[in-house]
């Protein structure tokens, strides 16, 4: 009796060692984990400052460029895109886009209605990049005010209730560029197409002849090539050109129709784009950025953006280069 007693107080302690083992080992990955989990959150939160700090060195650097520069080009310090910044634990990378060397398709539609000359400028960019010029119609109407359906493409709410997920159209401007899936016409394909030559913006605004791309170029007035487009951004060279006037005089626009009011050799709309890695950590930032003589605005900032936008940096190659 004494032996099986003895037996199963030692078949007892090695179960509560058993058991013991089993809660300290759990403990200790448990509190691996949450160190783990902490520092991750504390990289990522001192990689959403770096981010912060590089979106107000885009105010500093933009609101002095306005003070010291009448015009805004390609070879000015805000567009110059500087390296891969190295900071404890990590690296920050950000660049400034000029949003108005873009086509603004929200300029489709002015007070609520269609604007002519806007929609003829988008549908030579449609033809330039070999699209069907049908999609500005679609899109006018999912932005202009009323019910009507355009002629011979549009597509009012009749189009989209159709839709097995039926929904309804806008009616008002585009916030961002994203929006376009939901438009009659606009596939992935199609919007990828787009993408690099147009913007959504919340006011009208004018095109800058010194930051626009060939293709944009080629948009101001009718029958002009992408080589002419391309022959104007030679024209203007590092220096831009100094007025509207001056570029409407160049010799690839002789005997062109040019309106001059879409037009302009200064920005007001930019987006600063930066990412930061610390450690476990990653931030990205895109931030909606107006410039006016009141000041130098952060009207919007998006948590991811396009991975278009920043091309991919090769941060041991940078470390290693001289």
């Amino acid at each position: 009796m004494a032996r099986y007693q003895h037996g199963v107080a030692l078949i007892t302690a090695l179960l509560v060692v058993a058991l013991a083992t089993i809660a300290a080992v759990a403990m200790a990955t448990r509190q691996q984990l949450d160190i783990r989990r902490t520092g991750s959150l504390l990289h990522g939160e001192q990689a959403y400052s770096y981010v912060l700090g590089a979106e107000s060195w885009a105010q500093v650097v933009l609101a002095r460029d306005l003070r010291e520069s009448g015009i805004d080009t390609l070879e000015e310090d805000w567009s110059t895109q500087p390296p891969v910044s190295f900071v404890e634990g990590g690296s920050v990378f950000g660049r400034i886009i000029d949003l108005q060397g873009r086509f603004n398709v929200n300029n489709l539609v002015a007070g609520g209605a269609p604007d002519n000359d806007a929609i003829e400028r988008y549908k030579r960019l449609l033809r330039l990049l070999e699209l069907d010029e049908t999609l500005a119609d679609s899109l006018v109407d999912w932005i202009d005010a009323d019910i009507d359906v355009r002629f011979p493409d549009g597509a009012e709410d009749e189009t989209y209730l159709l839709l097995d997920t039926p929904y309804r159209v806008a009616n008002q401007p585009l916030v961002d560029i994203s929006e376009l899936r939901l438009v009659k016409g606009y596939s992935v394909e199609v919007i990828e197409k787009l993408r690099p030559f147009i913007v959504a913006l919340p006011e009208a605004t004018t095109i800058n002849v010194n930051t626009a791309s060939a293709e944009v170029l080629s948009t101001v007035a009718e029958d002009l090539s992408t080589s002419d487009g391309e022959a104007l951004v030679e024209a203007r060279g590092e220096e831009g050109f100094e007025s509207v006037d001056s570029f409407t005089q160049d010799a690839t626009l002789n005997s062109k129709n040019v309106t001059r009011e879409s037009l302009s050799v200064t920005s007001q709309w930019f987006l600063m784009v930066s990412e930061a890695n610390i450690g476990d950590g990653r931030a990205r930032l895109a931030s909606l950025i107006q410039r006016s003589a009141q000041g130098v605005l952060v009207v919007r900032r998006q948590r991811e953006f396009i991975e278009a936008i920043v091309p991919e940096v090769d941060v041991e190659d940078e470390q290693s280069s001289p």
